[in-house]
């Protein structure tokens, strides 16, 4: 049994996806959601599902492993960052070399760095006359949207394409291929 744990820091939407299709597979399963965002929609959507949250903050996260502790207490195997916002801080990374994998609402390497989530991604490739956009599975580094890319998905951008249009899309490939890739990733380790 592989033990994964998702962190989100807004609505949870792709951590609700996630849990829902591995609630399928028996090899696989949520073993917690965390966020950094104590009014997260994600809270609402893990207590629905029955799956074990937790707000952390930053020291927490980063200086005294709190986030790092409730990781081994629920014997976590691989993470998954879906809509999280913060920079994974090194230790993390090293103890989970390869083991940690984010998804981007654009084309990367385009588009991707610190600042750079949701409306703001969309909005940008708007503005700048983008004629494809789409989604980027990568693992995570030290660096934001740096990883090595394991999976694309795009799309052409039509005419008068909004940004919240473009977000809808985007979404729609999110849900489509995030969990998929993900049970394929995670039966490689």
């Amino acid at each position: 049994m592989k033990r994964i744990a998702i962190f989100a820091s807004g609505n949870g939407s792709n951590a609700q996806r996630i849990a829902e299709y591995f609630n399928e597979i028996s090899e696989i399963e949520i073993g917690l959601v965390l966020t950094n965002n104590s009014k997260a929609g994600v809270l609402k959507r893990a207590e629905r599902l029955g799956l074990k949250s937790v707000v952390f903050n930053r020291n927490d996260f980063a200086e005294n492993a709190k986030v790092d502790i409730l990781l081994q207490d629920h014997e976590i195997d691989f993470v998954v960052l879906a809509g999280f916002l913060w920079l994974i801080p090194e230790f993390l990374i090293n103890k989970y070399p390869n083991k940690i994998v984010n998804i981007h609402p654009a084309l990367l390497p385009k588009y991707g760095g610190k600042g750079m989530y949701g409306m703001r991604v969309h909005e940008t490739v708007i503005a700048n006359g983008e004629k494809q956009s789409g989604i980027s599975i990568h693992y995570v580094n030290n660096k934001y949207d740096e990883g090595q890319i394991i999976f694309q998905a795009n799309f052409d951008i039509e005419k008068g394409e909004t940004a919240e249009s473009l977000a809808a899309k985007i979404h729609e490939l999110e849900h489509e291929h995030f969990p998929k890739v993900l049970e394929r990733v995670i039966n490689t380790i």
